[in-house]
C-alpha cells in the first residue's frame, strides 16, 4: 500500500540509529578501558558466550574438516580457545590506533620488503587471511609508507559502517568497499600506483575451485588476476598474536603468478598458491584463524554427516 515502504524505511533507519548509538557507547567504553583491559574483556566475554551459540557448531565442523586426525578433546579445546581470540579482535577494533609499530605493540619481520615496495613506486597485491587481529597488517602497510587501498565488506548498517571506518581512519587506513567483485575500482587504484590489500580466505560462491585443507573450495580470483594483469606479485603478509596484546607481522617471500599465456590456468595457479599460503599459516597457529565462518561448500559439510565420516 502507498506509504508502506516509507514506514518500513523509517523504522529500519530508526533501528540502525539505535544500533549505532549502542555501538558508539561500546567503543567509548572499550577505549576508556585501554588496550589490555579492552582486549581481555572482549576475549573473556566471547570465550564464555561463544560456545553456547549456534555458530559453535560451525566452528566444530570446520575443525573436523581441517584437522580430521586431531584428537576430539584437543579439537574441542581449540574450538573454545578460538572464541577468545575472536572476542579480543573485535574489542581491539576500538583501540586499533594503539596497535601499530609506532605504538610498540607490533613487531615487523621483513619491513625491508615493504620499504622496497614503497621505494619502487610500483604497486603490489598484498594478500593474507583472517589471522589473529588481521587489522594489524593494514596498520603495518600504512606504517611502511606504501600507498594502498584496503578492501573490506561494508556493514549492513550504514551508521555502524561509518563508525568502523572512523576507527580505522585513526591509523591512516584508506578503506575501499567494492561493489560486486570490485574489479574496475581495484584496477583504477593500481593504475594510479596504489597497491591493494585483500583477504583471500572468504567464501566465494562463483570463484575457481582450488584445494584448502585437502578439500575443494571456491576462492576469489581477484588477487591473482590483479597481479597477473599488472605484471606484479602477490605479497603475502601474516600476523600472529603474542602475549600482552602484542603482535608479530611478517612480510613473506612474494608469490609470482605464472604467466604462461593460458590465463585461466595461470589465475588458478595463483589462487591455489594464495590459499596454500593461508593454510600453512593456519596450520602453524590454528587458534589464530577466524573459524566462525563457513569456508567450505555445503557438499563438504554434508560429507561430515555421512555414516563413513
Amino acid at each position: 500500500m502507498p506509504g508502506d515502504e516509507a514506514r518500513v524505511g523509517f523504522w529500519r533507519d530508526l533501528g540502525w540509529r539505535g544500533e549505532a548509538l549502542a555501538f558508539r557507547g561500546l567503543f567509548a567504553l572499550l577505549r576508556a578501558l585501554g588496550v589490555e583491559r579492552a582486549s581481555n574483556l572482549g576475549g573473556a566475554l566471547l570465550r564464555r558466550l561463544g560456545p553456547h551459540t549456534g555458530t559453535h557448531r560451525t566452528v566444530r565442523r570446520n575443525l573436523r574438516i581441517a584437522f580430521p586426525e586431531m584428537d576430539a578433546v584437543e579439537r574441542e579445546r581449540l574450538a573454545v580457545d578460538q572464541w577468545e581470540q575472536t572476542g579480543r579482535t573485535f574489542a581491539e577494533l576500538a583501540v586499533m590506533d594503539h596497535l601499530t609499530p609506532e605504538g610498540g605493540r607490533v613487531e615487523v619481520v621483513g619491513m625491508e620488503r615493504l620499504h622496497a615496495i614503497r621505494d619502487s613506486g610500483r604497486p603490489v597485491v598484498f594478500m593474507s587471511g583472517h589471522l589473529a587481529n588481521f587489522e594489524v597488517m593494514a596498520a603495518v602497510i600504512m606504517a611502511a609508507g606504501v600507498p594502498c587501498q584496503v578492501t573490506y565488506r561494508a556493514a549492513n548498517n550504514p551508521y555502524v559502517d561509518a563508525l568502523i571506518r572512523q576507527s580505522r581512519e585513526r591509523y591512516g587506513i584508506r578503506l575501499f568497499a567494492p561493489k560486486g567483485d570490485g574489479t574496475r575500482e581495484l584496477m583504477a587504484g593500481m593504475k594510479r600506483g596504489d597497491s591493494i590489500a585483500l583477504l583471500v580466505d572468504q567464501k566465494y560462491n562463483q570463484g575457481p575451485e582450488v584445494e584448502f585443507f585437502d578439500q575443494p573450495v571456491n576462492a576469489s580470483p581477484g588477487a591473482a588476476r590483479m597481479a597477473l594483469k599488472f605484471g606484479t606479485v602477490m605479497q603475502p603478509l601474516s600476523v600472529v598474536r603474542l602475549p600482552g596484546v602484542r603482535f608479530r607481522v611478517t612480510a613473506h617471500e612474494p608469490i609470482f603468478v605464472p604467466d604462461t599465456g593460458d590465463r585461466a590456468a595461470d589465475v588458478i595457479a595463483g589462487v591455489q598458491a594464495a590459499n596454500r599460503f593461508v593454510e600453512d599459516r593456519v596450520r602453524e597457529v590454528p587458534v589464530d584463524w577466524f573459524w566462525v565462518h563457513k569456508r567450505w561448500p555445503q557438499s563438504v559439510y554434508a560429507a561430515l554427516e555421512s555414516p563413513s565420516a
